[in-house]
C-alpha cells in the first residue's frame, strides 16, 4: 500500500510539473501527506487487528477475563463489541460446562454408593449360602433378604434410566384431560400391598376432579410421593389424599402421619441423592427428586410441608 500510494504521489507531481514547478510542489506535498497519512491509520488498524489476536488466542486458551469492548466509531469498534459478546457467551457456558461435569462427578459417586452396598450385601450373603451346615430357617432368610437387594437394585436401576430420559429432554409429556380417580387408581395400585403389611389407612377424597396431565408420568410422581409417605409413616398410620380444582389449576395434595419433614430438610427434600434427618436406612433420595421433575416439566408445581395430621404433606400444582 506505502509503494502504491507513493507511486501515485509521484505521478501526481510529474504530471503538475507540466502546469509550474509551484504546482508541482503544491500536489507533490500534498501528495506525500495524504500517503503518511493512510499510511498511519492502516498501521494502527493492523496494530488493532494484532491485539484482537491475542485476545483470541487468550480466549481458545480458555482465558474469558478480558474486555475489549470500545464505545469509539469504526468497523472495528464493532468487531470488538461482537467478539467481547461472543466471550460472554463462550465463559457463561463454559461456567456451565464446569457445573454439569460437576454434578454428573456427583451424580456418578452417589450412584456407585447406593450400587455398590445392596451388590456388597448379597455377596456376603452368597457366601453364607454356600456353607454346607447352613440351617434351612437361615437359608431361607439369606435368600429373601437376596430377594429384597434384588428388588431395591431392580427400582433403583428403573429410577435412574427414566430420570436420564428426563434429564436429557427425551420425554414428551402429553396434555391429556385425566379423571383424578383413575390417576390415583394406578398410582396406589403398587403400594396397597405394602400399606396393608404396615396397617396403613390409604384415604381417597375429592377425586372427582380432573387433571390436565401426562396420565403415566403423572402416575410414576404420585406414586414416588405415596411411597415416601408409607416408608415414613409408622404402624397404624394414614394417609390422606385429596384432589381440588379451581379455574386456574388442579391440586392434589397428599398427607401423612408420619414424623414430617424437619426444617432443615424442607429447602432440600427434592434435591436429586438427598436423604433428610429421618430418612429410612435404605433410602436412596431420588424418588422425590423424580417426582418434582416430572411435575415441573408439565409446568406444575410442587411444594413440601407439615399436614394436618402431624406429618408431611405435598401439594402438587397442574395448571389449566
Amino acid at each position: 500500500m506505502a509503494v502504491t500510494l507513493t507511486g501515485m504521489s509521484l505521478l501526481a507531481a510529474a504530471a503538475s510539473l507540466f502546469v509550474s514547478p509551484a504546482a508541482c510542489a503544491v500536489s507533490g506535498g500534498f501528495a506525500l501527506l495524504i500517503s503518511a497519512i493512510a499510511v498511519f491509520i492502516t498501521f494502527r488498524r493492523y496494530r488493532s487487528i494484532g491485539r484482537l489476536n491475542t485476545y483470541l488466542k487468550r480466549i481458545n486458551s480458555g482465558d474469558y477475563s478480558l474486555d475489549v469492548r470500545d464505545n469509539t466509531e469504526g468497523e472495528l469498534s464493532i468487531l470488538k463489541n461482537e467478539i467481547y459478546k461472543v466471550t460472554v457467551m463462550l465463559r457463561e457456558r463454559s461456567e456451565q460446562l464446569q457445573q454439569d461435569k460437576t454434578a454428573l462427578q456427583n451424580a456418578l459417586s452417589d450412584i456407585s454408593h447406593q450400587l455398590k452396598t445392596p451388590v456388597t450385601s448379597m455377596f456376603v450373603m452368597t457366601d453364607l449360602l454356600l456353607e454346607p451346615d447352613l440351617p434351612e430357617d437361615k437359608r431361607l432368610t439369606f435368600t429373601d433378604r437376596i430377594r429384597v437387594q434384588l428388588e431395591r437394585l431392580s427400582w433403583l436401576v428403573s429410577s435412574l434410566l427414566k430420570l436420564s430420559r428426563l434429564d436429557a429432554k427425551a420425554v414428551s409429556f402429553k396434555r391429556d384431560k385425566v379423571p383424578a380417580a383413575r390417576l390415583l387408581e394406578k398410582a396406589l395400585a403398587p403400594l396397597r400391598i405394602p400399606a396393608e403389611l404396615k396397617s396403613i389407612t390409604l384415604e381417597v377424597r375429592d377425586n372427582s376432579a380432573s387433571i390436565l396431565c401426562d396420565e403415566n408420568w403423572t402416575a410414576e410422581a404420585v406414586l414416588n410421593i405415596v411411597k415416601n409417605c408409607v416408608e415414613h409413616t409408622p404402624d397404624n398410620g394414614k394417609i390422606l389424599i385429596a384432589c381440588t380444582e379451581n379455574p386456574l389449576f388442579a391440586q392434589l395434595r397428599i398427607e401423612d402421619s408420619g414424623p414430617g419433614i424437619s426444617v432443615g430438610d424442607l429447602p432440600h427434600i427434592f434435591t436429586r441423592f438427598y436423604r433428610g434427618k429421618n430418612a429410612a436406612d435404605d433410602s436412596i433420595g431420588i424418588g422425590l427428586a423424580m417426582a418434582a421433575t416430572i411435575v415441573q416439566e408439565q409446568s406444575g408445581s410442587i411444594e413440601a410441608g407439615s399436614a394436618v395430621l402431624g406429618g408431611s404433606a405435598f401439594t402438587l400444582r397442574f395448571p389449566k
